[in-house]
């Protein structure tokens, strides 16, 4: 008997997709947000869904969702600010936690905050389980597998083509990436995480026939691969969506950490984040996701800088694929389960083969040119 299944942020951009794209899988998962009509409509267009009021002011409520057992995917963001309820939810209740935050700083905390006492409470956390960072961990992982014992550099690399005339993102999306802009960002470095800055370093990718720049973010990776692979000495993640601007993005970085030691840095930052949600649409355009591709690279490297291994993939529109792998993600382990729990990375809760043929349900193709 499959396990229950609560999609908290239903009514918003990233969890709507995610509610049509599980009903598409032949599940039937529990709606809740803090909007009871929202909810009603949006359950009675998906086939008389069951609904549930929860709002991340009121952790009570947040807490009410789950038992044991059951499977929570959280879409509500901006994590940072507000992801923390689903996720003690979640520890609490002794669930599976899945989410969709692309934000470095609350993976990081999902992964040393919460993480140790999600083990100890036989909860499993699965965070940022969409186009931030499952591809890049799915790549790095077959890239490692190709390269061998030699392997002690991973640089993995995001980024988007053919996004077409309009609004790319989400406004929740957006909001995202402005709250993170002070924050600091994390590597795998010397064998250990390390604190550094977004933008601290950059080099450029072999994508789509042409070299393309990138920037280190941190990521899932940072934890992920250096688990599946202990000789690893460098995992990076760089973040390609700046294009000609990644130069000024680096050398910004320098100047980003101190930021966050000026007073009233944090209402400035809050002021700019609300002009540009108040600029932006609640969903991207359908324009601009018609053409777009996610594109994302892992190259592998032994102690010499000499390249072992290099995988590829791609996929449809970020927004379609986050939703389509969520769904995927929510039906397996609510049938099947996972295997560990506390923070877990993807690889390890599903096993290599089992998420290489998932992400490929959602429309991820390794290129093999």
């Amino acid at each position: 008997m499959s396990a229950r299944i609560v999609l908290f942020g239903a009514t918003g951009y990233t969890g709507g997709r995610v509610a049509e794209e599980m009903v598409a899988r032949g599940l039937r998962p529990v709606l809740a947000g803090r909007d009871p009509a929202r909810l009603a409509a949006l359950a009675d267009r998906l086939g008389g869904l069951e609904t549930a009021t929860a709002d991340v002011t009121d952790e009570r409520s947040v807490a009410a969702l789950v038992g044991q057992g059951d499977v929570l995917v959280s879409t509500v963001g901006p994590f940072l600010q507000l992801g923390r309820p689903a996720v003690a939810a979640a520890v609490g209740a002794g669930a599976i936690y899945l989410d969709s935050t692309g934000e470095p700083p609350f993976v990081r905390q999902v992964f040393e905050q919460h993480g140790p006492a999600a083990e100890r409470a036989v909860a499993t956390l699965l965070t940022a389980f969409g186009i931030d960072y499952v591809p890049g961990v799915l790549a790095g992982a077959l890239a490692l597998r190709d390269a061998g014992a030699a392997a002690v550099r991973v640089d993995v690399g995001y980024f988007i083509t053919g996004a077409g005339r309009g609004q790319a993102f989400s406004r929740g999306t957006l909001r995202s990436v402005v709250g993170t802009a002070v924050e600091q960002s994390h590597a795998w470095r010397d064998g250990a995480l390390r604190t550094e800055p977004a933008g601290a370093r950059l080099r450029t990718f072999d994508v789509a026939g042409r070299p393309r720049p990138g920037v280190t973010v941190g990521g899932s990776e940072q934890f992920a691969l250096p688990r599946l692979a202990p000789g690893l000495r460098t995992v990076d993640v760089y973040l390609g969506w700046f294009g000609a601007a990644s130069q000024a993005v680096h050398l910004g970085s320098r100047v980003t950490p101190l930021l966050g030691r000026v007073p009233g840095a944090g209402r400035a930052l809050a002021a700019v984040a609300g002009f540009v949600t108040r600029t932006a649409s609640d969903a991207p355009s359908p324009e601009a996701l018609a053409g777009m591709r996610s594109h994302v690279v892992a190259e592998v490297f032994d102690g010499t800088g000499t390249l072992l291994a290099r995988t590829q993939m791609t996929a449809p529109d970020a927004y379609a694929f986050t939703a389509r792998l969520l769904a995927w993600a929510a039906g397996r382990a609510a049938g099947h389960g996972v295997r560990g729990s506390g923070a877990l990375d993807p690889v390890t809760a599903f096993g290599l083969d089992e998420l290489t043929a998932g992400a490929a349900e959602a429309g991820l193709v390794t290129d093999l040119s």
